[in-house]
C-alpha cells in the first residue's frame, strides 16, 4: 500500500498492536501514535485495578484518537487502538472517514500466554475475558483487514502490510 490511509490496529489486549502499529508505520513510512496514550490517568487507573472500562470512559479516548487520524489524513499513519465495538470504530471514522483498520486476530490461549510474560503494561489478563466478550469482529461493510497474530512480529507485520494492498485508495 503506496497511499496515505490513516491505518488503526485494533484487537484485544495482548494481540500486539503495540509491537506490530510501530513496524506497520516503519514499513509504510508514515508516522506512528501509541493509541493508550491517549487515554486520560483516570482509564488507566481503572484498568490497573482490573476494572473494565465503559463506553462513557471510552468517549474522550475514541474523540482523542479520532482527532489524530483526522490530522493525519491524506498524510497517512498508523495508530494502536482496541477499537473492539463497531460504534467504537464508527467514531472513530465519523471523526477520520478514511480510516481503515487490521484487526490483530488470535486465539485466546496465544494471547494470554503473551499478555503473562508483558513486563510494565497496566492492562492485567484478568480484563482478557471481558475484551473477548466485547469483541465486535469487522464487518463485510468496514474498510480493513484481519490477521492472525501466530508467528513472529516481522511475520505478521508483512501479512499487514500485503493485506493492506487489497484495500482501495482511501477518500477525501
Amino acid at each position: 500500500m503506496n497511499t496515505p490511509h490513516v491505518v488503526v490496529v485494533m484487537g484485544v489486549a495482548g494481540t500486539g498492536k503495540t509491537t506490530i502499529g510501530p513496524l506497520l508505520a516503519a514499513r509504510l513510512g508514515v508516522p506512528y501514535a501509541e493509541g493508550d496514550d491517549f487515554h486520560p490517568q483516570s482509564n488507566i487507573a481503572k484498568m490497573s485495578a482490573g476494572t473494565p472500562l465503559t463506553d462513557d470512559d471510552r468517549w474522550p479516548w475514541l474523540d482523542a484518537i479520532g482527532d489524530w487520524a483526522q490530522e493525519h489524513a491524506g498524510l497517512g499513519g498508523v495508530v494502536s487502538c482496541s477499537a473492539l465495538k463497531r460504534s467504537y470504530r464508527d467514531r472513530l471514522r465519523a471523526a477520520a472517514p478514511g480510516v481503515v483498520f487490521v484487526h490483530l486476530t488470535g486465539d485466546r490461549a496465544l494471547i494470554e500466554d503473551r499478555m503473562s510474560h508483558r513486563q510494565g503494561h497496566f492492562m492485567p489478563t484478568a480484563l482478557l475475558d471481558s475484551q473477548f466478550a466485547t469483541l465486535q469482529p469487522l464487518e463485510p461493510d468496514e474498510a480493513g483487514v484481519a490477521v492472525n497474530v501466530t508467528g513472529s512480529p516481522e511475520e505478521i507485520t508483512e501479512r499487514a502490510a500485503t493485506a493492506l494492498t487489497s484495500l482501495s485508495e482511501p477518500t477525501p
